[in-house]
């Protein structure tokens, strides 16, 4: 197949979903296919993994709580000399590629040592979670804005955020990689002026057959995601969009939990 797209010597930052090999757009699968080498992610699916054509060579990068197998500068150095080898390389992120996935330090790398970088997006692990729950991430009058925030930090440090304007009851708030956060999440928002019965919908391994989902609240945040995501990848969402009983028609699916 022609490759016009992806010439040798070249990269594509792909964006592999939130897990589900279904949720791949057909861009992303051409470019798996085609690809020479492809860097992947510790948040890729399996099933995702599973798409790379034998004979393609595979190389985890990935990097999960504090298990760091390449620091990033290291991954940069890589992805430079593998299209400086004249091979077409794609860097498979978990998720969107643009959304905290350092994407800016890779392709800024790339464009510096001179070689084509471009970017395939894909289905972020909150649109995601809301679709398997059922709710929306707006809703009409009560929430005007979504706000995707990291709550990762280094070495432990406090999270340097803006409170006080996450604290809107009109936001649905997002918190990627928020497990070890939540505590501070909660208290946080709560003296930032933000409800303590803010609905707050917990997610882990989402859009996997292992998916399960926690409905809560915010004063109840620490003590719920302490119990429920045992170590798993978790996302958070917070607010009154999230509130599962007044947006989902259906029954509830296999995995999902209330807590109130």
């Amino acid at each position: 197949m022609p490759h016009d797209d992806f010439p040798v010597g070249s990269v594509w930052l792909v964006g592999a979903g939130p897990g589900d090999p279904d949720l791949l757009t057909r861009k992303a699968m051409r470019l798996i296919e085609a690809a020479d080498i492809v860097y992947h992610d510790a948040l890729v699916g399996p099933g995702v993994l599973a798409l790379i054509p034998r004979g393609v060579e595979r190389v985890s990068v990935g990097k999960r709580a504090g298990r760091h197998s390449k620091d990033q500068a290291s991954i940069d150095a890589m992805l430079v000399a593998a299209v400086r080898r004249g091979r077409r390389v794609v860097r498979l992120k978990g998720g969107d590629p643009s959304m905290f996935g350092r994407s800016a330090e890779e392709m800024t790398a790339l464009r510096d040592a001179g070689f084509l970088v471009q970017v395939c997006p894909g289905v972020t692990a909150a649109s995601a979670a809301a679709a398997s729950a059922g709710v929306s991430l707006s809703l009409r009058g009560l929430a005007r804005e979504v706000r995707f925030v990291t709550a990762h930090s280094r070495n432990g440090a406090a999270l340097d955020l803006d409170w006080a304007s996450l604290a809107s009851p009109g936001a649905t708030l997002a918190f990627y990689m928020g497990r070890g956060a939540a505590g501070e999440i909660a208290q946080r928002l709560i003296a930032a002026g933000l409800d303590r019965a803010t609905p707050v919908l917990i997610a882990c391994n989402v859009s996997l057959a292992n998916e399960k989902r926690l409905s809560t609240r915010l004063d109840l945040l620490d003590i719920a995601t302490r119990a429920f995501a045992d170590g798993a990848p978790t996302l958070i969402l917070i607010g009154e969009a999230v509130r599962v009983e007044d947006n989902t028609p259906m029954a509830a699916p296999s995995g999902t939990f209330a807590h109130r």
